[in-house]
């Protein structure tokens, strides 16, 4: 086990051919190795080119193009090519953000996962689109090392969640590689700036990408290299920026309703525009025999909105990890979008610094992790940096009244694990639900349910005897495992949590906003219906000891405990949790003398018939 926390599994008679660190983008992907000691991108498309377009194109002779040839004929083939697949990935068909991502056809009855419909074949599924990317990616640097391309680290942004992760993974396994780690975006820039190499202090780091918008909080203390907290929106990017500009030209052009090939001729002008808005005051579009100028000033004012949305997600990052602006050690730039000049313009005002910019942003996370699975593959450099990131949301499972309890808090480092024991509630229960939600608030509804099973075979014991221990389990790549085990006769049922489908972070970021605004509201919820199962139960051992042991009540006795279970019935069904547990008490009181007979009787006929001495 290395100082990483990752078993080095080797296999002396079988050379593992070289590691290779992949940055899998929304719009352009990459892949980066170390060589004589120093992280560099490898040429991945026709000549020299070193960024891969992450398109796919599916020909009607059933053959598959990948990269710049598959660009080339997206608009003439808009449905069989599909562009900015990584905004697909752990998403299903309905989810509405896979509706607003363009004019792919999807297959009819796929069940949770997304499936394209595209010529010359079956459907397809984002993993297997990404795992065409990853094939060419593979295919090129084998092509530049003249040998094998075994394993990889996969880069993923910070706020991508199990499904998305999972995915991924997929997709390697399906180019043929072994994924070492998905690694994080953000840390994998921090990693290729040096900052594992004796830096000290803490940054940020601001990746606006394609298609997702990362920000992580970092501190490096003595080779750990640690998250301290991390935000972002998964389905926001440059891509928003280009249809910003279709937006507008679509309009000027008169087009209300335009076809699926229209819409990708001019998203691709519109991203040529923006790119040479980078440089330029103004640029001219030309898209379908239309013609418009486009002035940079005019395209700032389109995305300014969608800009100020990352600087929400900053600001709360630097107040999860409690840090302000000011005390940060240096921001980094990441990803194509932050070209932009607005966006350099707005991270300086955000952060009162000028951002780093010594690595081009487009390579960074390849480049960071090409020295990953340097580092993971290096016997001499598995111990120089650990690599801690975090959580984004709470784990938990669900209680008796629809409570969450929540195992692992948000913004926990992983790897991580956390186990608590539970019981049963009913005498004679042989099995147990166990229900894995994600999200800040305390009640079930008001949480993401990410799985379900059943534990069955406990012993059929008096409510509250059966111990059953439930472990989560969240490894270096995020991916949550649930496991509940009865602890008297070993048995076990597991869980690999993977969600159908992806949150945004829009999603996110109002699970996290109602969490605050509705602290105190969910904190009386919490206690209201922690108070009802304790009602319940209080009640069902009230009716069965009545039941079995009601002639040791005089009349006017069993007349009190009636009214006070009657009164805690009424109580249960309001919102009232302080008088409910007042009530709650008085049954007790109420009951107090009763139960002291049941108990002497039980006791009486133990020691029937036996001598002292016997005990």
């Amino acid at each position: 086990m290395s100082k990483n926390g990752y078993l080095q599994i080797h296999d002396p008679l079988k050379p593992r051919g070289h590691a290779v660190g992949i940055d899998l983008g929304t719009t352009n992907s990459l892949v980066a190795s170390v060589i004589q000691g120093k992280p560099q991108c490898l040429p991945v498309d026709e000549g020299e080119a070193l960024l891969l377009p992450s398109v796919v194109h599916y020909a009607k002779d059933g053959g598959v193009v990948v990269g710049a040839r598959a660009q080339k004929v997206a608009a003439e083939h808009p449905t069989d090519t599909i562009l900015s697949v990584k905004r697909f990935m752990g998403r299903g068909p309905e989810d509405p953000e896979t509706r607003k991502l363009g004019h792919y056809k999807f297959a009819a009855g796929s069940g949770p996962v997304v499936r394209f419909e595209v010529s010359g074949g079956q459907p397809v599924t984002p993993i297997e689109v990404s795992g065409e990317i990853l094939r060419a990616l593979k295919r090129r640097a084998e092509s530049h090392f003249a040998g094998k391309v075994e394993q990889a680290v996969i880069t993923v942004p910070a706020y991508f969640d199990d499904a998305q992760r999972q995915a991924t993974k997929d997709a390697g396994r399906l180019a043929g590689l072994e994924v070492l780690r998905l690694l994080n975006e953000p840390t994998a820039a921090a990693l290729a700036y040096g900052l594992d190499k004796g830096s000290q202090g803490t940054f940020a780091v601001y990746d606006l990408g394609g298609g997702t918008f990362d920000i992580s909080i970092l501190k490096l203390v003595e080779g750990i290299f640690e998250v301290k907290s991390t935000g972002g929106d998964s389905a926001l990017g440059g891509d928003d920026f280009d249809r910003a500009i279709a937006q507008r030209v679509l309009q000027a052009m008169g087009q209300g309703s335009p076809s699926p090939a229209l819409v990708a001729e001019v998203l691709a002008a519109a991203r040529r525009t923006k790119e040479a808005l980078t440089e330029a005051p103004e640029a001219e579009l030309v898209a379908a025999g239309h013609r418009q100028l486009i002035r940079r000033e005019d395209f700032e004012a389109w995305i300014q909105p969608l800009i100020q949305k990352t600087g929400m997600v900053c600001r709360r990052a630097l107040k999860d990890a409690g840090v302000a602006a000011t005390e940060l050690d240096g921001v980094i730039l990441v990803g194509g979008a932050t070209r932009v000049p607005a966006v350099r313009r707005y991270v300086a005002e955000l952060f009162g610094r000028e951002p780093l910019g010594d690595i081009n942003p487009d390579q960074v996370v390849a480049l960071g992790a090409a020295v990953q699975a340097d580092l993971l593959t290096n016997a001499d450099r598995q111990d120089e940096v650990l690599l801690l990131d975090v959580i984004p949301l709470s784990l938990g499972l669900e209680t008796m009244g629809g409570i969450v309890e929540k195992l692992i808090p948000r913004n926990s480092t992983i790897p991580t694990a956390a186990a608590q024991v539970f019981t049963t509630f009913k005498d004679g229960q042989t099995g147990l639900d166990v229900h894995v939600l994600q999200g800040e608030r305390e009640a079930v509804e008001d949480c993401r349910s990410l799985a379900r099973f059943r534990l069955s075979g406990i012993p059929p014991l008096a409510a509250g005897m059966a111990r059953v221990e439930v472990r989560f389990q969240v490894d270096a790549d995020g991916i949550l495992s649930v496991t509940a085990k009865e602890q008297s006769t070993g048995v076990t049922q597991s869980i690999t949590v993977k969600p159908s489908h992806g949150l945004t972070e829009e999603e996110i970021e109002r699970m996290l906003i109602d969490s605050i605004d509705h602290a105190e509201e969910d904190l009386q919820l919490r206690q209201l219906r922690e108070q009802r199962v304790e009602a319940e139960r209080v009640l069902m051992d009230a009716e069965k000891q009545l039941g079995e042991h009601g002639a040791l009540l005089q009349q006017e006795e069993r007349a009190a405990i009636d009214a006070a279970m009657a009164r805690v019935r009424e109580l249960a069904k309001g919102d009232d949790s302080h008088a409910l547990k007042v009530a709650i008490h008085a049954l007790d009181e109420t009951s107090r003398p009763f139960v002291e007979r049941v108990m002497n009787q039980a006791i009486r006929q133990v020691v029937a018939g036996h001598s002292v001495e016997e005990y």
